[in-house]
Formats: C-alpha cells, structure tokens, sequence
C-alpha cells in the first residue's frame, strides 16, 4: 500500500469513502487496506478533517485508490443552499449544481466539510456511502445522499457494523431503495467475513463495468493473500506444536532437581508459544496489544523415555515386530534402565542388543543417562491438545477481525472435564474456539480436528515428534535441515486445516 499520485491514471480507479460523520468511514479504510494506524479512529464525531488516500495494487499494473474523507454534518443546510444558489429554473445538471456551490463563499465557510467531500467525490471515478446500521434513517441522510447523487458519480452503499444487536440493516435497505439504490453490500468494518471484500468488489465490477478486470484482478490476488496467511499461520502452529512434543529434559529425580527442571520446561514451552502468538499476528498484520495473550496453564509434565517408540527403534536400526513394539509402547520398557527386568523387557533388551548402539550417537547418551538414574520429562499429551486448540482458535479469531477492531481479542472456553485424561492436573483446562471481539460462527462448530484433540488423542505427527528431541528447536541438539520433521510440520499444518474452514 502506497499513498503517492499516480503517473498513469487510466490503470487506477478511484473510490471516494463518503457518508455521515462518525459511520465508520476510517474504520473501513483499515480493513480494506489492513493498516491499523490509517487515519483515527474515536467514537466522537468528525474524527477525520481532511482527505486521506491509501493504494491498493494488483499483481498486474493496475491500482485502486481510496480517499477518506470528513464526515457531512450538515445535509439538510446543504441542499436548501443549493436550492438557492440553483433554482431548478436555470436546467442545470447535478454536476454543475455542485461546481457552482464549490465557486461560492460558503464552501469555504458553513459547508466547508461538506465541500471537500463532494470535491473528492467529483475526481473520483465511484463513491462508497458508508452506513452505520445502527443509526435510525433520518430526514439528514436523506439529504445528504439526495446532494452526493448530483455529483454524477455511482455510490454503493456500504452497510457497516450489521454484526451490532442494535443493527437496523432491513431498514436501511428499504430505505435506500425508495431513493433508487437498489445495490449495497454488508461489511462490518470490525469483523468481515471473509468473502466480504470479494462481495464489495462484485457489486463495484457491476457498477463500473469497465473497470470490472481490474475490480476481479484485485479480488483475486485478495483471496491468494487470504490462503497464503492461513497456510503460514496453519505452519507456524505445526511448528510450534512439533517442537514442544520433541522438548525433553534430563533430570536427576530428587524433589529439588524435579522442581526446577519442571520449571524449566514450562518457561520454555511458555516462551515458544509467546513466538508463536506474535508471529501469527504479525502474519495477519495486528498489534501485540490487540490479544490479551493468557499463561499456558503447565503443570502436566510426564516421565518418560520414549526411546521404544517403533519410530525410535527404527532410527537405532532395529527391526522388531509389530506385537514386540505394541509391547515397548505399552510400557514393558518402564523399569528397563532402574533394575528389576520383567521376562518382556529382557527379552527386549535381547532383541535391541545388536542394533542399539547403531544409534549411539544419537541416543547413546540418553541411555547412559538413564543408566546412571537420570529421568526425562516431558509436555503431558493434555497440554500439547491445549496449544493446538489455542493456535486453531487464535487463527480463526484472526481471520475474522477487521484492522478497525480496538477491543483486544479473547479466546477463553475450556476443555470438557470428561475428556481430560487422568491424572492431568484441574487446572490444565484448555481454551476456546470462540472469540468474543468478532463475529459469530455461521453454525456449530463440530470439526473433527478439535473433537480428536479434545478427545485425548494425539496426531500421529505429533506422536512422532514425541521419539525425536532432534526435531525440537528449544533443545541444543536440533537439526533444522531434517527433511523428516520438514515432512511432519507440513503434514501436521494440513492435518490442522479443516480446523479453520468454518470461520466465515
């Protein structure tokens, strides 16, 4: 987005934002432009005294500009005036009308607001009429579009803030229509759906018939950009879920030793899961202050080894049937290292006696460890469910929230106590799929990926990471060129997708 003239004013449409004081005019322009800090936005009217433009490029050459522009307050004064300074006896046409009023003394003293609007209207090629819905239809508005319509110029209305309880949309439509504006489009400059710009642009394209190539050019490359945030967003969280299920700490198992590593482990999954969050702001183009960004509810840690995963066993060049690995998964292996060998587990140890230390320079030193009395904690399966379940909710929030929203996003449901396995602490309870700052669902949501992640059930991308503390980036070891874990993220990012499909 730029905001410096053109050199080439046939591949540029220009669009006027238009309409009342205090409807949303700014708020819009943040939206469509994804700019938090265009113009300011308040809730006191005439916010916006002068005119402001913003650019919008296709992939090709062409351009839309658009023009924020003060809010009419006076349109009753306004067409009385033009009544005077016009009568209807002379046979002007509305254009001349206006020019005639912009030549007066009086655009640059009672209807000086006014008066750069219908300037900025007139060197436009279309206006859009922003309308707050939750305003009654008054005796003003009429005017005022009655004075817009003699520039000569399309107008479509813009029916803003219909998400609003308080919203009158039916109204204004019957309204609009009984002053011939048949076409508006409904989009809530706080929380569009997603196709509410490809859905502007197709009622502009209708209007402007000749500029509808470059209207369809810029809803194009709109719904690429939309699936290009989804899928970094989608790989950010596969991202972060692969390495908190690879992350593992070696602890002595003294109270003290335990208290602290357990420490440890919650800061880092704590601090990766921060990353994440701003990431994916960054990615969708809000502030950090915009998501009041809660603590990760940790402290389902787990003991365990994970070195008789199958996918481990593999790694050590070890193959073993399908009933010795159902075995080692079931937890025969437990009290391998710390004496006691069961009959199964000896007879592990027999099978991996010539294979295991094929795999020593990866895994030798966790052996000895656990030799020498070291344990390993881990993520609990509970918490890894609530990160994924954060992430899938915060993308969906994203998705669905206007660059004109101020009131911070907030994601706070929780997990059904029933579906928690035992021994996950109380306060584990995960988050919502529900933001409160933007729009409603169109339906219930009932996508599967959240029922398995509720469910207690762990992926199996993610029960692969859980044998490769390689694959974790908070851990020294990590081996970011594994085209391996490069295979999982990106099958763990589309595993995630059907997650964020219902958020229109």
């Amino acid at each position: 987005m730029t905001r410096t003239p053109s050199s080439d004013p046939d591949s540029i449409l220009r669009l006027a934002v238009v309409g009342h004081t205090n409807t949303g005019k700014t708020s819009l322009l943040r939206t469509l432009t994804r700019d938090p800090g265009f113009g300011q936005v308040q809730d006191s009217p005439g916010t916006t005294r002068h005119v402001e433009g913003a650019r919008l490029r296709t992939a090709g050459n062409g351009a839309i500009e658009l023009y924020d522009t003060p809010g009419m307050e006076d349109g009753i004064g306004l067409l009385d005036y033009l009544e005077q300074l016009s009568p209807t006896a002379q046979r002007r046409d509305g254009p001349e009308r206006i020019h005639a009023f912009l030549e007066s003394p009086e655009s640059t003293r009672r209807f000086e607001q006014e008066a750069r609007v219908l300037r900025k209207l007139l060197d436009c090629d279309a206006g859009l009429y922003v309308i707050d819905v939750r305003d009654p239809i008054l005796g003003k508005h009429r005017d005022e579009l009655a004075v817009l319509g003699l520039c000569g110029r399309p107008l479509l209305p813009v029916l803003n803030f219909t998400h609003s309880p308080r919203q009158r949309a039916d109204e204004w439509r019957n309204a609009l229509a009984r002053l011939g504006l048949h076409a508006a489009v409904e989009f809530d400059s706080v929380a569009p759906p997603l196709d509410g710009e490809a859905k502007l642009y197709d009622k502009l394209a209708l209007m402007l018939d000749s500029r509808s190539e470059l209207l369809q050019a810029l809803k194009h490359d709109i719904a690429q950009q939309q699936t290009t945030r989804l899928n970094d967003g989608l790989r950010m969280a596969a991202e972060l879920l692969v390495d908190v299920a690879a992350l593992r700490l070696a602890c002595k198992p003294d109270p003290a030793s335990v208290e602290s590593t357990g420490e440890k482990l919650r800061d880092l999954v704590r601090r990766r899961e921060t990353t994440c969050v701003q990431e994916l702001l960054k990615c969708y183009n809000f502030r950090k202050e915009d998501f009041s960004h809660h603590h990760l509810p940790l402290q389902g840690e787990r003991w365990d080894m994970d070195l008789f995963h199958p996918q481990a066993l593999k790694d050590m060049g070890v193959h073993v049937g399908k009933g010795v690995a159902a075995g080692a998964m079931a937890g025969v292996t437990v009290d391998l290292f710390t004496g006691g060998l069961s009959l199964g587990a000896a007879a592990l140890v027999g099978a991996l006696a010539g294979g295991l230390w094929q795999g020593a320079d990866r895994l030798g030193k966790r052996v000895m460890g656990r030799v020498q009395g070291f344990r390993e904690i881990t993520v609990d399966d509970a918490v890894l469910r609530l990160l994924a379940l954060r992430q899938i909710a915060l993308i969906r929030a994203l998705q669905r929230r206007g660059h004109a929203a101020r009131a911070p996003i907030v994601i706070d449901a929780e997990l059904p106590p029933h579906t928690q396995p035992a021994g996950t602490p109380r306060h584990v309870s995960a988050i919502s799929t529900r933001a409160k700052n933007s729009a409603p669902e169109p339906g219930t949501l009932t996508g599967s990926v959240q029922e398995t992640l509720r469910s207690g059930t762990l992926p199996d991308q993610l029960t692969e990471a859980r044998s490769r503390p390689e694959w974790s980036s908070l851990l020294p070891g990590f081996e970011e060129a594994s085209t391996r874990r490069e295979d999982v993220v990106r099958s763990l990012a589309q595993w995630l997708a059907p997650s964020t499909r219902n958020a229109a």
